[in-house]
Order: structure tokens, then sequence, then C-alpha cells
């Protein structure tokens, strides 16, 4: 069974950065497949934030180009989010999400973390 933990989030200043983790079990093709963050702030949707594929494209949201950035460790399962200079608006929950299989199934699915709180405050 597919499962993400995310950790790092927390209490963070205006300005300041944080660098979310998030490593994956379960299956060997997370490599092969995209990796990426969410987040949804009180009362709202939830909204995409980044993801980079297997081969290590990245694509992110107009909002946090340029702040923020996304990388991974293939051999590890794992997604990062560096983020800097966080605003007010930023305050959410976070979610990993992996596109994959599980190692011996072929079907293609979404996978959510329990998301790691981001609470921007000063």
């Amino acid at each position: 069974q597919v499962q993400l933990v995310e950790s790092g989030g927390g209490l963070v200043q205006p300005g300041g950065s944080l660098r979310l983790s998030c490593v994956g079990s379960g299956s060997i093709f997370f490599s092969t497949y995209p990796m990426g963050w969410y987040r949804q702030a009180p009362g709202k949707r939830r909204e995409w934030v980044a993801t980079m594929t297997g081969g290590g494209s990245s694509s992110y949201a107009s909002a946090v180009k340029g702040r923020f950035t996304i990388s991974r460790d293939n051999a590890k399962n794992a997604v990062y989010l560096q983020m800097d200079d966080l605003s007010l608006e930023e305050t959410a929950l976070y979610y990993c999400n992996a596109f994959v299989k599980e190692t011996y199934s072929s079907t293609l699915q979404d996978y959510w973390g329990q998301g790691t709180q981001v609470t921007v405050s000063s």
C-alpha cells in the first residue's frame, strides 16, 4: 500500500523560509512518476503548488514561482519543497501528492499524505 509521509511544517514569520519533505513507501515506481505538493488554506479549496516529473522537470503555480523550489531524491522516494519569502496568505495545510502505482498493481492513481501545517505569522 502506497503511503506518503510529510514533515517540515511549522511556524514561520513573514518573509521566512521552510523546507518540507515527503517520503513515499509501498511502490518501487516512485522515481518513474510525478510527485508534487498541494496546499489548502482554511475555508479554501486545495490548490496545486508544484510538481516534478520522474525525469526532473518541474512546474509551479504562478503564485509561488521564483520563491518555491521543488526537488526530488529518487533513491529515497522523496520529494522536497523549499519555500522562501513566505507570506501570511500562505498559511495552509501542505499535502504531498504522488501519481503512482503500487508495486504489484497496474493501476495508476493519486495518493496523498496526511498534510503538514505551515503557519506564517508575525
